[in-house]
């Protein structure tokens, strides 16, 4: 089943059932740089936003707070989380359950192809986040641009506190993906992609964006 979410889909639901009451409240004091990534966007007026892996709509509230206007979309692998984002969002927003690595935005959405498709804080908790960076690039419209946003590897930080936060993470089925900058490299030359990588707050967390051209040919 292409869209089928499984066995990760079923974890995830366990993890959020409780969590998801006081995600938004807890979350905004360790997941930085959200609010950066949606700063930094500045969707066109007629922009086809996509989210994938949603959770609590949260971002996709806050985008259209920001930029109203858009048709925004948003996937997630937890119906716990997403019956969450339903009540916040009501009718701005596009959502549906489904696997970030392999689904079909027609399917889902009646829609094609995105302006914007961007990831937050959810390539941690993916275990083929690859996959999932991938499924995304094949879903940008030309001249789109996905967006990461996600932990780093707290280089610039004390490692006692490296230690704890990877410590606490991983009651959360979180592992910082410290070598995206190397795999986007990649990725940069399998699809043709400009790729922007930068660290955050000394290496707390990772940013990057990988735009696509108007015309494979870079024409």
């Amino acid at each position: 089943m292409r869209d089928g979410v499984g066995a990760h889909g079923e974890l995830m639901d366990g993890v959020y059932r409780h969590q998801r009451w006081i995600y938004d409240a807890t979350r905004k004091y360790y997941l930085l740089g959200r609010d950066r990534l949606l700063d930094d966007m500045r969707p066109a007026e007629e922009a086809h936003i996509l989210e994938i892996a949603c959770g609590t709509g949260r971002n996709l509230d806050r985008l259209d707070q920001r930029y109203p206007g858009r048709t925004l979309y948003g996937l997630d692998i937890s119906e716990q989380m997403l019956t969450t984002a339903r009540s916040k969002l009501g009718k701005r927003a596009r959502l549906a359950l489904g696997n970030a690595c392999n689904f079909d935005p027609v399917a889902l959405f009646g829609h094609a192809a995105f302006d914007h498709v961007f990831l937050s804080y959810c390539l941690s908790m993916i275990p083929d986040w690859r996959a999932a960076i991938s499924e995304g690039l094949m879903h940008l419209a030309p001249g789109g641009t996905l967006h990461i946003v996600d932990f780093g590897d707290q280089a610039g930080l004390p490692a006692p506190f490296k230690s704890l936060l990877y410590a606490w993470l991983e009651q959360f089925h979180v592992s910082p993906r410290t070598e995206l900058s190397a795999v986007l490299r990649g990725l940069s030359v399998q699809y043709e992609v400009e790729v922007e990588h930068r660290d955050l707050y000394r290496g707390y967390a990772q940013f990057a964006r990988l735009r696509r051209p108007l015309r494979s040919d870079g024409g």
